[in-house]
């Protein structure tokens, strides 16, 4: 029984994960792994020979105020791998004087490797708080393919948000050179900004889908191809051997048909990562 007596700060959840692969003749194997606290991994089998899969868990069961995450994910020389996550991330409320849940990925991709980053949906909740850095380091001839997606408020459970901070930042560098810096910001009243045409046009959920490759230019027209039919509002870009295509709809259903079309035009012929499917 309590006595009375209650903490003056509430317990927040701290996680780490590092997870590293290697090439092993034809194939890639795990070669480092540290997870503490929320973050774990899981292994599951193969699907396409080559290529290693591995699974992101939290445990905490969502992100609130004041939890602090960080992940890193290398794939070594020649190795291949991918990282998705077993479920959507939710980030709950943050109290008026609380932090902002804090979140760091660091991805690393060496030469002749090829890795990618496919977490499923960020899901924010009213009055959140989050900053969110993802930064990628390339080789020159690295291979990559991520994905980050927002949706604000699940549209089937009648969710809506209204206000909310947030910092999300995708920086990437190949050969030590930056290559692109992309930061969303918004405070405040996060429901006019997203009506904006210029900012999400009444969408309530955006993508990134980001490629990079020696052939990523070449990538753009089947991409849009593949966009065609997708009744949301979607744009594709290719330069300087990167591919970003943005992709905005009303609800999370609709966005991630048109990310999964966009994804699997440029890792085909290889299936979607089966938690995608769950």
């Amino acid at each position: 029984m309590y006595d009375g007596a209650f903490p003056s700060k509430l317990q927040r959840a701290v996680g780490e994960l590092v997870v590293s692969f290697k090439r092993r003749g034809e194939a890639t194997v795990l070669d480092t792994l540290r997870q503490a606290g929320c973050l774990k991994a899981r292994f599951p089998r193969p699907v396409t020979a080559g290529w290693a899969d591995a699974t992101m868990l939290n445990t905490s069961g969502g992100v609130a105020s004041g939890d602090r995450l960080s992940t890193v994910f290398s794939v070594g020389p020649g190795a291949r791998a991918t990282m998705s996550a077993q479920a959507a991330e939710r980030f709950y409320r943050a109290p008026a004087d609380g932090l902002p849940s804090f979140v760091r990925t660091q991805i690393n991709v060496a030469p002749g490797a090829a890795a990618e980053w496919l977490p499923q949906e960020s899901i924010l909740f009213d009055n959140c708080a989050l900053d969110r850095q993802l930064a990628i380091d390339l080789a020159p001839d690295a291979w990559f393919l991520g994905v980050e997606a927002l949706v604000f408020g699940r549209l089937a459970m009648g969710e809506t948000v209204t206000q909310a901070w947030l910092r999300d930042g995708l920086r990437v560098r190949r050969d030590g050179q930056w290559l692109l810096h992309d930061t969303i910001r918004m405070d405040g009243d996060v429901e006019a900004i997203l009506r904006r045409t210029a900012a999400g046009k009444g969408a309530r959920a955006m993508a990134t889908v980001l490629h990079v490759a020696e052939n990523a230019e070449a990538m753009i027209e089947p991409v849009r191809d593949a966009l065609l039919d997708f009744t949301g509002e979607a744009g594709v870009s290719a330069w300087n051997g990167m591919l970003v295509a943005r992709i905005l709809a009303p609800d999370s259903a609709l966005l991630r048909l048109g990310v999964a079309a966009a994804v699997s035009v440029i890792r085909a012929p290889r299936p979607l990562p089966r938690v995608w499917l769950c």
